[in-house]
């Protein structure tokens, strides 16, 4: 069976405008789910503006997508999936893995896996509700804390629970997104896991997919991949291909829908704002890990990233895709 392809949900980065921009130029289907940047319920009944946009349905047409919900509290994650089961979703992935100093520091995040008892009880509680009646759950986790060996404890806990998936990120949340993935210790979660098992971690070329799938493939059910698709969004025609090693890209081709696909979510950020400047900064996030992938376009890139009105932006882009070469 072929090994399901997963959107990593990136804060700040793969909202609903861009995960409908990406669809449309790249993902066609090739995509299986895209993941949703966590909603935070508490003790209010507001959200953000980001967050009630990202789980309407109406902005998620033509995908399959999946809601996260980050919390440590059952009450407040039960009052977010009722939410979410009433919009229409069926699945809900749990995020244990986000390694950011202010969520850990509320035990939420990664910073939940730091009291492995409690987040086998909030487990249970938020499982044996009615509330989640005909919802699946994911749980998208690190390997520990600050040491890979807490996983033995925490792989315990998961393989209680019937889990859709557990989505492994093959790093320790002191590693945040330095030094590579502990391959060593993922093998043995995924020797030891009852549930089926995603990787994620440092998926970024297709020379890395393959690595992942020849090592893996028949017992891995997804690769999760995230800045990998932000750095070049057309790597997906190449990992979707039935021999990626063997697939030879149209560069030129995937440069044209790559600047369509930018000037789309672009347009999406500013019709969303309302023509705001901060429409511009939300595309220099994405530059960031995108511009590295073209040569030819160094110094054309710092002038992306230095505009400071939206003409200056525009016009950098389009010198930028005038001038700088896809790389292969």
């Amino acid at each position: 069976m072929k090994t399901k392809i997963y959107m990593a949900p990136l804060e700040g980065l793969t909202g609903h405008i861009y995960r409908r921009a990406y669809e449309k130029y790249f993902g066609r289907g090739q995509v299986d789910k895209y993941f949703i940047p966590f909603i935070s319920p508490n003790s209010s009944d507001g959200y953000t503006t980001r967050e009630v946009n990202d789980i309407n349905p109406d902005n998620n047409k033509g995908m399959v997508a999946i809601p996260q919900i980050m919390a440590n509290n059952t009450e407040y994650f039960l009052k977010g999936a009722a939410m979410l089961k009433d919009l229409g979703y069926n699945e809900i992935n749990l995020n244990v893995g986000c390694p950011s100093g202010t969520v850990v520091s509320k035990y939420r995040g990664a910073g939940f896996l730091a009291i492995p008892d409690e987040l086998d009880r909030f487990l249970y509680e938020v499982l044996d509700s009615p509330v989640m009646a005909g919802v699946k759950m994911s749980v998208k986790t690190r390997l520990g804390m600050t040491d890979e060996a807490e996983f033995e404890r925490l792989l315990e806990i998961y393989n209680r629970y019937d889990f859709n998936e557990i989505i492994i990120h093959a790093r320790v949340r002191a590693d945040k997104y330095n030094g590579t993935p502990r391959m060593g210790a993922f093998e043995k979660a995924l020797s030891g896991s009852k549930n089926q098992v995603c990787y994620n971690g440092d998926v970024n070329t297709c020379e890395d997919f393959v690595r992942i799938t020849d090592n893996y493939g028949g017992k891995i059910n997804a690769v999760m991949l995230g800045r990998g698709l932000i750095a070049d969004p057309a790597l997906i025609n190449v990992i979707a291909a039935d021999n990626p090693m063997q697939y030879e890209r149209d560069l030129k081709n995937d440069k044209k829908n790559i600047k369509a696909f930018m000037q789309e979510v672009f347009l999406g950020y500013l019709e969303a704002m309302d023509g705001d400047p901060k429409a511009m900064h939300k595309m220099k996030e994405i530059w960031v890990y995108m511009g590295s992938h073209f040569i030819g376009g160094e110094k054309i890139l710092k002038d992306i990233k230095k505009a400071q009105r939206i003409n200056d932006y525009t016009a950098a882009v389009e010198t930028f895709f005038a001038n700088a070469e896809l790389k292969g």
